[in-house]
């Protein structure tokens, strides 16, 4: 077995991190020229430069980003298994998570976490769009791309789009259309999408990553086409068109979590007409060979339970 220097391990993993070298010497409680002579050490076993130096400016290489996401995961096992063997319960994790999803679903859920699992410590990385699944970002993460082989998927929610307004909102939208406010038991969808297109519309722009996709989608499955016209008012983000629904600004499109027994989700009324499946399915994903891992089988146990409980996805017979 040919191992590289040891110690000069912790030193370039440190290195990385921080982006420099006096920044690493401080961590690690050394001097500045030990950093130096570790990681010239190490690059003279490799035979390969592992940063880029040029003036104050530092910049891991090709080479350097390659073994620095083997070395960091390798890193990170052996202090997991080692705090295991010396008996320390509690368990760190990051979970990487939509903002979104983080804001109006898992966030309010935290407390029960606490509660049933109190050596469990989370810590939240947001991020709008898909994270890129490496240990060096999070150890878990809520994710719509699984397509890593390195890792395991566990499906929380598929995504669908419904039309949303404020409490008011909608009692004015009755009245001027002549609609009841409250539909019986059973009774089929009222609200045509002529009748919502006369309505200032809320698009997310982050949904499908252009203005007006989600509408575009919506009217499109039922074979209709956004009538020219329309007042469409965009947002980045489905936390902005949904506030702008809360403070009656017209009728945004949302999707289950973001309504899943929030305090505030009576202030909404869902409108009577079809929903709009994009495609999308949210899973929550970590590498397997950590699979064993006790805080992670918490983690993951926790958030199937709470998707089942809040009527996100079903249970598998297998569960």
């Amino acid at each position: 077995m040919k191992l590289p220097p040891l110690n000069a391990l912790p030193v370039f993993e440190a290195v990385a991190r921080l982006n420099s070298f006096s920044r690493a010497a401080d961590e690690l409680n050394v001097s500045q020229s030990a950093v130096s002579h570790q990681i010239k050490t190490l690059e003279t076993f490799l035979g390969e430069k592992l940063f880029l130096r040029t003036g104050r400016s530092l910049a891991l290489t090709e080479e350097g980003r390659i073994y620095l996401e083997a070395v960091a995961s390798a890193l990170l096992q052996i202090e997991r298994v080692t705090g295991q063997l010396l008996g320390q319960a509690q368990a760190r994790l990051r979970l990487s998570v939509y903002s979104s999803f983080a804001v109006r679903w898992l966030v309010p859920r935290l407390p029960e976490l606490q509660r049933l699992h109190p050596q469990l410590e989370l810590a939240l990385e947001m991020t709008s769009e898909s994270p890129v699944l490496s240990d060096r970002v999070a150890d878990c993460f809520i994710t719509i791309d699984p397509r890593s082989s390195a890792f395991s998927y566990d499906l929380l929610y598929r995504e669908q789009l419904f039309p949303v307004c404020s409490r008011p909102y909608w009692q004015g939208l009755c009245r001027e259309l002549g609609l009841p406010q409250v539909l019986a038991a059973g009774e089929q969808p009222g609200l045509t999408p002529a009748q919502v297109a006369r309505y200032p519309l809320l698009s997310t722009h982050s949904i499908y990553n252009r203005d007006g996709g989600d509408w575009d989608a919506w009217f499109r499955a039922v074979g209709e086409t956004l009538p020219a016209g329309s007042r469409v008012q965009h947002f980045s983000h489905m936390l902005l068109a949904l506030e702008a629904a809360r403070f009656h600004q017209g009728i945004a499109l949302t999707n289950d979590y973001m309504l899943a027994n929030r305090s505030d989700s009576d202030d909404f009324v869902r409108l009577p007409c079809h929903p709009v499946v994009t495609g999308d399915s949210f899973y929550f994903a970590f590498k397997t060979s950590r699979r064993r891992e006790p805080g992670l089988r918490l983690l993951r146990r926790w958030l199937i339970d709470e998707a089942i409980a809040t009527g996100l996805r079903g249970r598998e017979p297998n569960e």
